[in-house]
């Protein structure tokens, strides 16, 4: 060894032995940093590995020239307007699929929504009643959903509702494109694991066509000439406390102060939805007495395309307005579950140059000024 001056040699040793040391620390620490990035792969690949096998399936479903069950839609109205529609739009354009071989299954009277998508429609309530509709949902939710109402499955109701579309319209070998596959395609971006391309890239949207042929309806709606639609209830964005009942009844009687509204409060209890009622505020009409289940979706849709506004509660119905051309005022006091849908919207309505959507958090409307100022949001004045 060459002699150094001083502590030169025990210094250089010290230096190599410390750097062997850091080296032999890391190691573990890059194995560990190896080991998590081959785990995120893994999950990644099973993530698209999930999302290509849902397009091999709708692939299969489409195949050939025979017809295609779309449906039965069980779940949330919000979920079948925002997503479900657009997702079939889609489908059959991906696949090249000819409405004509196409039979939905939904309730409420919504053939519209599916007018340009199915030749031919089946309602649910012709072959259950909404009692029954209800219960037996809700058994599904408890049975076969750990308690949510999504549809990751094909089950007993579904299997029921598929053989008497069969038996109602002929179509005895037919292919199904159910709900379910919708669910396990868009699950990871509701979760937060994907980004909104998934979604974006597998819906189609259009504005909807304003329908005032009055097919179905009833003749005596009473409609104002011009008023507000409005539909409040309560859920997870919503819930029913006395706070959120008295700001909304605030709500409700100033933009009655400048309009007449026009409430749709259903009455329909087929989930665990439950309507806010305002009726005896004045310049308020309710369409309780005028809605009967197997219309009464329909019957909406018809109320909210020909008003100068609409103001409800962040889901359901708000999803579909803005598609009807009318501006929209989505109110929420808790956005835990509404974050992803939220986003969602106002890209695709954006883009589908749909009306304006704007949201309102409850529990910042602590002044008449500020209701007031909602209140001309759903008008459409700035």
């Amino acid at each position: 060894m060459t002699t150094l001056r001083g502590g030169e040699p025990l210094a250089a040793v010290k230096n190599l032995a410390a750097k062997a040391w850091r080296r032999a620390i890391a190691a573990p620490k890059r194995g560990v940093r190896l080991i998590r990035r081959a785990d995120r792969l893994r999950e990644q690949a099973a993530a698209f590995g999930g999302e290509w096998q849902v397009e091999r399936e709708l692939a299969a479903v489409a195949r050939g020239r025979g017809p295609i069950i779309a449906g039965p839609w069980l779940s949330e109205v919000g979920f079948e307007v925002l997503y479900w529609v657009p997702f079939l739009r889609w489908f059959e354009d991906r696949y090249r699929v000819d409405p004509g071989r196409v039979v939905a299954i939904s309730r409420g009277g919504v053939a519209g929504w599916y007018g340009d998508l199915a030749a031919q429609y089946v309602e649910i309530f012709d072959h259950l009643s909404p009692e029954e509709f209800g219960r037996r949902n809700r058994e599904r939710h408890e049975r076969e959903e750990s308690g949510g109402q999504k549809q990751t499955s094909i089950g007993a109701l579904d299997d029921e509702l598929i053989s008497a579309a069969r038996s109602a319209t002929g179509v005895r070998d037919a292919a199904i494109c159910h709900p379910s596959l919708m669910y396990r395609l868009f699950s990871r971006f509701w979760y937060g694991n994907r980004a909104l391309d998934l979604v974006t890239s597998h819906t189609r949207y259009m504005p909807a066509v304003r329908r005032r042929d009055g097919a179905a309806l009833p003749s005596d709606l009473g409609l104002p000439g011009r008023y507000i639609a409005a539909k409040f209830y309560t859920g997870a964005a919503l819930p029913g406390t006395p706070e959120a009942r008295g700001a909304l009844r605030e709500l409700v009687r100033t933009a009655a102060s400048q309009i007449p509204v026009v409430m749709l409060d259903a009455g329909m209890a087929t989930d665990e939805h439950q309507d806010y009622l305002f009726r005896d505020i004045p310049n308020v009409t309710s369409l309780r007495d005028r809605l009967v289940p197997k219309t009464n979706l329909g019957v909406q849709t018809f109320v909210i395309g020909g008003a100068q506004g609409f103001i409800g509660t962040c889901g359901s119905l708000a999803w579909l307005a803005p598609l009807l051309g009318v501006n929209t005022l989505a109110v929420y006091s808790e956005e835990r579950f509404l974050v992803s849908h939220i986003f969602f919207a106002s890209q695709a309505f954006r883009q589908a140059g749909a009306a304006r959507f704007d949201t309102l958090d409850l529990r910042a409307v602590t002044e008449l000024d500020l209701l007031a100022s909602a209140a001309a949001v759903a008008q459409g004045r700035s």
